[in-house]
C-alpha cells in the first residue's frame, strides 16, 4: 500500500470514529449543561462584545466543547497508529533526526492549548468568574498562552534545530536564538486568531479544514509522515464535526478547540518551514484578529471605531449579510488563499 493510500485510510478512519461518537457526545454535553449561555460575551482580548449577543440569541443553549471530542479522537488514534505502522514495517520518514521529538511537540501543543481552552470554557459557561482559580483574568490567560508557546518554541529550536525562516522571492533568514520569540508570537497569534474567528456557524471549522488540506499537501510532498498522519486524522475528524457545526449549528468547538487547533496550525506551519505560506493559507484568521486589534487600539487611544463592529464578520452581519452567506463566501476565499499559499510554498 502506498503512502497516499495509507493517509487517505487514516483520514477515513478518523471521520468514521468521530461520526460514531459525536451524537452521543452532544447528548452528554446537554446532560452536563455545557452549553452556550446568554451573558457578557468577551472576545479573545477580553473586550465586551454585546453585539455578539444581539445577532446570536438563537445560539443560546447549543452545546459547547466539540473540540474535546476532536482532540480526544485525534490524540488516541495518533498514539496508536504510529507504533502500529512501525510494527508492520511501514517506513516513517521525517525531516528531522529525532522523529519522537516531532511527535512530542505535536502532542504537547495540541493537548496543552486544549486544556487551557477547557479552563476558559468552564469559566465562561459555568460563570466561575469572580474567585479562586476560575477568577483568573484575561491577562493571566494570555500569560499562560505565551508560556506554553515559549516552551514549544524552545523545543522547536533546541530539540529539532529549527532556526530559519524562508521568505519566497527574497531570501532565507537565519534567526538563531531569536527564532524562539518569533515562533512564540506566531503560535499565540494563530491560537487567538482562530478563537476570534469561531463566531459564526462553520466559519472557523470550515476555514481551518481548508487550511489544513493545504498543509497536508505540503507535508505529503516532503514526506513528513508524522505531520501527514496527524493532519489526516485532524481533517477527518473536523469533516465530521463540521457536519454538525454548519448553520444552524448543533455543537460548537469552544475555546478548547479553537485554541488547540489554532496553535497546532501554527506549529505545523513552523515544522514544515512554511511560515509565510502559513500566513497566506491562514489569512482569514489573520484578517479576523487584525480587525479586532485595530478596533481595540483605535477605541483605546483615539476613542473612535474604525469598523462598525469587530471582528470583520460582525461588521458584515451589522451591514445585513446573513450568517450562511458570510461563511460560504469566506470558505470560497479560503480555498483560493490556500491554493495561493501552497503555490508560494512550492516555489
Amino acid at each position: 500500500m502506498n503512502s497516499l493510500a495509507i493517509l487517505l485510510s487514516v483520514l477515513i478512519l478518523s471521520f468514521i470514529v468521530t461520526s460514531i461518537a459525536i451524537v452521543p457526545f452532544i447528548d452528554l454535553l446537554y446532560k452536563l449543561k455545557f452549553q452556550r449561555a446568554q451573558q457578557d460575551t468577551r472576545d479573545a482580548f477580553g473586550v465586551l462584545t454585546p453585539i455578539f449577543n444581539k445577532f446570536h440569541e438563537t445560539k443560546v443553549g447549543v452545546p459547547v466543547g466539540g473540540g474535546i471530542l476532536v482532540i480526544g479522537v485525534v490524540s488516541i488514534l495518533f498514539a496508536l497508529l504510529i507504533p502500529m505502522m512501525r510494527s508492520f514495517g511501514i517506513e516513517i520518514t521525517t525531516n528531522y533526526a529525532d522523529i519522537q521529538e516531532e511527535i512530542n511537540i505535536l502532542f504537547f501543543c495540541f493537548l496543552s492549548f486544549g486544556i487551557l481552552g477547557v479552563y476558559d470554557d468552564i469559566k465562561k459557561f459555568f460563570k466561575f468568574q469572580s474567585s479562586g482559580f476560575f477568577g483568573l483574568r484575561m491577562k493571566h490567560k494570555m500569560f499562560l498562552e505565551i508560556i506554553l508557546a515559549f516552551i514549544i518554541s524552545v523545543m522547536l529550536h533546541y530539540n529539532l534545530g529549527i532556526s530559519i525562516v524562508h521568505v519566497p522571492f527574497i531570501a532565507t533568514f537565519e534567526l538563531g536564538v531569536f527564532y524562539i520569540p518569533f515562533a512564540t508570537f506566531v503560535i499565540v497569534a494563530f491560537a487567538n486568531a482562530v478563537n476570534i474567528t469561531d463566531g459564526l456557524d462553520g466559519l472557523a471549522s470550515g476555514s481551518l479544514m481548508i487550511s489544513l488540506f493545504g498543509l497536508w499537501f505540503l507535508s505529503s510532498q516532503i514526506l513528513d509522515i508524522p505531520v501527514s498522519i496527524f493532519l489526516a486524522l485532524l481533517i477527518g475528524s473536523l469533516i465530521s464535526f463540521l457536519y454538525f457545526n454548519v448553520f444552524p449549528a448543533r455543537i460548537f468547538m469552544g475555546d478548547v478547540g479553537s485554541l488547540a487547533f489554532g496553535a497546532t496550525l501554527a506549529v505545523i506551519g513552523l515544522l514544515l518551514g512554511k511560515v509565510i505560506a502559513l500566513v497566506v493559507i491562514g489569512f482569514i484568521f489573520v484578517l479576523e484578529i487584525s480587525t479586532s486589534l485595530i478596533q481595540l487600539v483605535s477605541k483605546k487611544f483615539f476613542k473612535r471605531k474604525i469598523f462598525p463592529a469587530a471582528p470583520i464578520h460582525l461588521s458584515l452581519q451589522k451591514h445585513g449579510w446573513e450568517e450562511p452567506k458570510i461563511v460560504q463566501r469566506a470558505w470560497l476565499i479560503q480555498i483560493m488563499l490556500t491554493i495561493f499559499g501552497v503555490w508560494l510554498a512550492v516555489l
